[in-house]
């Protein structure tokens, strides 16, 4: 089963949405939200493998949305306007539907996203970073494989988890390569002591960072040891300065 969420501002499109995906016996809509700020505390604490997403809602707008999520699921945005696709795409999002929804167009969509969820799920136990459910030490070794290359890796050793669609690229020693994992599957496995969840795309060691300086919105730019520059998202910069304070 694929576990769904609905969020969109009108409470038919959210009803005639559901009555389309109950054709679709793999299809679970597990929730459904009006706004970004209950669609947020719903992803949050369901964590479905998909969300359909409206773009136009009162206060926050989808893309806002997404901004602040910790835990990304794949995300179908569901819209009467047009002129959002391409940044809709720049932001992996995986189909792109407008209103009225289709029965064929949906079931097209259903198909991509039932075939990327479980490509991600059975590649994710087959290769990339090998975890175990325990959370890991700075000095316990992990399993890396990109393509025909493999690596045995000191936590300790890796400066950055940089996510990239539904890839993760591992920066350590010279190397940087991209392995099928979520971002949010490591954020939950490593220790917290040592790594931190700066925004949606990166997690930092911290004991890599160099420099630390203010940056826009009260957010904070991270400069690591090897000069790579990482923003902290304003959410995250409270979290940080509360983190590392006495």
């Amino acid at each position: 089963m694929i576990r769904t969420l609905i969020v969109d501002d009108e409470r038919l499109a959210r009803q005639e949405l559901r009555n389309l995906l109950a054709e679709h016996k793999h299809i679970e809509v597990i929730e459904e939200a009006s706004n970004a700020i209950e669609a947020k505390d719903k992803i949050e604490e369901h964590r479905p493998d998909l969300v359909f997403l409206d773009i136009q809602m009162p206060g926050q707008n989808g893309f806002e949305l997404l901004e602040e999520l910790d835990y990304t699921p794949e995300v179908i945005f569901v819209t009467a306007y047009d002129e959002y696709a391409l940044k809709a795409f720049e932001v992996s999002a995986l189909d792109y539907i407008l209103k009225p929804v289709e029965d064929i167009r949906l079931a097209e969509s259903l198909g991509r996203a039932t075939k990327e969820i479980e490509k991600r799920k059975k590649q994710a136990n087959d290769e990339g970073l090998t975890l175990s459910n325990e959370t890991l030490t700075d000095t316990d070794q992990v399993f890396v494989k990109d393509g025909d290359r493999c690596w045995f890796v000191t936590l300790s050793d890796i400066r950055l988890f940089e996510s990239e669609g539904n890839y993760v690229r591992v920066y350590f020693d010279d190397n940087k390569p991209l392995i099928l994992r979520s971002l949010n599957n490591l954020d939950k496995r490593l220790n917290d002591k040592s790594f931190f969840r700066a925004n949606r795309k990166h997690i930092i060691n911290l004991k890599w960072i160099e420099n630390i300086e203010t940056w826009f919105n009260g957010g904070l730019l991270v400069i690591l040891k090897d000069g790579k520059k990482i923003e902290i998202s304003r959410r995250q910069a409270v979290k940080f300065k509360e983190k590392m304070s006495l």
